[in-house]
């Protein structure tokens, strides 16, 4: 074989590969925006859907609350089924349950039941749980260079579901009559049938090997880089969700019907991964945490027009300043977290990270209807404005200790 082709059959290799990265990664962007319609759909029903069938009405957010403390608490469990079993079948697994739990759902309407209908939160958390590690398979399969763009595109996945999820609530909410959302629980079934088949064809990264001896949990907990990430993504999601769950209530208490609010839902959803088309670009360029840092600026800009009134106008544009805002930081830590661990200790880190962030999110879940009940709206998106301020203040206290070592 001459020298020339054998640079030939290299370059051919490497661009087959090329091809094969990318295809996973579409492929994961697909499965992402089926997996994420689910929640989509979910956020815009479920407040409305608890006011109806709970006698306390402080207890409106509770199952969605519910859902993100299943989250919280599958992420360990997702981190060994990845570990042990690969991604595909963790991914398939997922699926399942997010099936699964859409139709709990669909028996608690049927039933006029609050507590069935809080018990479909549980399986429906766990698919959740096990989707958000596309972003780290998206990571696993692209080349150093190609990783920002690639976990950005896998989370622009949800361009689809953030205008599939409301259209299909908003077009299915009266399919069976007075049980109001019954029909969209049983389409959104399917949902993961069709995530299952596409995962059929992708090619993912099998169980890591077990290292010998395991890096210490601590170890990677009190790493600066990893914490800063936690913060960040945390700061990002949990605030993000605090002001969310609680919009359909306060626009319903506003005059507001569910079309109105779930189109407000659509345009935060399209807003918070519509920019994953880019901002891996922007990280490649300014890095991450100058993107983490706009992304606070963001959600202080969405603050401020939520303050100001209550027109459709106003909850729809700080709805969509908030979804760019939590892109930017969730995305940005993300990369940040990426670079935090070796490679055999990422799924340990990757499973620590989910427990932080979704308790988290489980907890403003949690508190977004008592807040709204008793404090008011105003107080509530107040609340973001002190947790920017630590977000970035974070972010500025690991860079002047990165700094100082050198």
């Amino acid at each position: 074989m001459t020298v020339e082709s054998g640079a030939d059959s290299a370059m051919m290799k490497r661009g087959a590969d090329g091809a094969m990265m990318k295809r996973n990664v579409y492929l994961m962007f697909l499965c992402q925006a089926l997996m994420q319609a689910a929640t989509v759909g979910q956020t815009a029903m479920s407040a409305l859907i608890g006011y109806s069938l709970a006698g306390d009405k402080a207890l409106a957010t509770l199952p969605l609350a519910l859902q993100m403390a299943s989250t919280m608490a599958a992420s360990i469990p997702a981190g060994i089924i990845f570990a042990r079993l690969g991604r595909k079948p963790g991914f398939v697994l997922g699926a399942i349950c997010a099936g699964l739990g859409s139709l709990t759902f669909a028996a608690g309407i049927w039933q006029g039941s609050f507590l069935l209908y809080c018990l479909g939160a549980l399986p429906a958390g766990i698919g959740f749980g096990i989707s958000q590690h596309y972003r780290f398979a998206a990571a696993e399969v692209a080349t150093p260079a190609y990783r920002p763009r690639a976990i950005s595109l896998v989370m622009a996945g949800g361009v689809l579901s953030a205008i599939f999820g409301p259209e299909l609530v908003k077009h299915s909410k009266d399919m069976f009559g007075p049980l109001l959302f019954l029909g969209t629980y049983l389409i959104l079934a399917v949902l993961p049938v069709i995530c299952i088949t596409l995962l059929s064809f992708t090619r993912l990264p099998p169980a890591p090997p077990r290292p010998k001896v395991a890096t210490p949990l601590r170890a990677i907990l009190t790493r600066p880089s990893f914490l800063t990430a936690v913060i960040a993504g945390a700061l990002a999601y949990g605030t993000m969700n605090l002001m969310m769950t609680a919009t359909p209530l306060e626009m319903m208490l506003c005059g507001f019907g569910v079309t109105d609010s779930a189109t407000v839902i659509q345009m935060h959803a399209v807003a918070m991964f519509a920019p994953g088309f880019f901002s891996g670009r922007l990280i490649g360029r300014f890095g991450a945490r100058r993107v983490i840092v706009a992304g606070a600026g963001l959600n202080l800009a969405c603050v401020a027009i939520a303050a100001s009134g209550a027109s459709f106008v106003q909850f729809g544009v700080s709805l969509m300043l908030l979804g760019l805002g939590w892109n930017f930081m969730f995305v940005g830590a993300t990369n940040l977290l990426a670079e935090s661990y070796r490679p055999e200790e990422r799924v340990r880190a990757q499973a620590a990270n989910d427990f932080i962030v979704f308790g988290t999110v489980a907890c403003t879940a949690f508190a977004s209807g008592a807040i709204h009940a008793t404090a008011g709206w105003d107080t509530l998106i107040l609340l973001l404005v002190p947790a920017m301020v630590l977000a970035v203040g974070a972010l500025a206290f690991s860079r002047r200790r990165a700094v100082a070592a050198g």
